[in-house]
């Protein structure tokens, strides 16, 4: 895997992935930045929810579960002191779906948490990360 990070002016930088893709990160706006794109470390936190929520649609499908929909929205703290780490990661999932199995549902974020998420092995060596989720039908409240 590759990435090149190429800085554009002040503290914003263009990153392109190995597979071609573009986006712009860019500093607060205290620190000089612009605000025309994430933060480094919002990418990091992004990275996380994606891996996860990849492993958990994919691990419900092969399960031939009926996903039609999943959100995972993290809140994290950091370190006081610089390297200022992710110290704490909550994930929350909200899976949509026909009939979906909550122990299901369940056992699929444990899977990605435990076995399959590459950023979930690495972030969870400086975070405690901790999982909740709620399973939601397609046109309404939860089961």
């Amino acid at each position: 895997m590759k990435a090149r990070i190429k800085w554009i002016e002040s503290v914003s930088f263009t990153g392109q992935s190995g597979s071609g893709h573009s986006v712009v990160m860019d500093g607060a706006p205290e620190a000089g930045g612009r605000d025309l794109g994430p933060r480094p470390m919002e990418m990091l936190l992004l990275g996380l929810g994606g891996c996860a929520a990849f492993d958990v649609v994919e691990i419900l499908r092969k399960g031939r579960e009926d996903v039609t929909d999943c959100v995972v929205e993290m809140e994290a703290e950091r370190a006081g002191s610089i390297p200022k780490v992710f110290t704490r990661i909550h994930m929350r999932f909200a899976v949509t779906g026909r009939a979906l199995d909550p122990a299901k549902v369940e056992r699929a974020i444990k899977l990605s948490a435990e076995k399959y998420c590459s950023a979930s092995a690495m972030l969870g060596k400086t975070a405690e990360i901790t999982h909740s989720f709620e399973v939601l039908k397609p046109d309404g409240p939860a089961l």
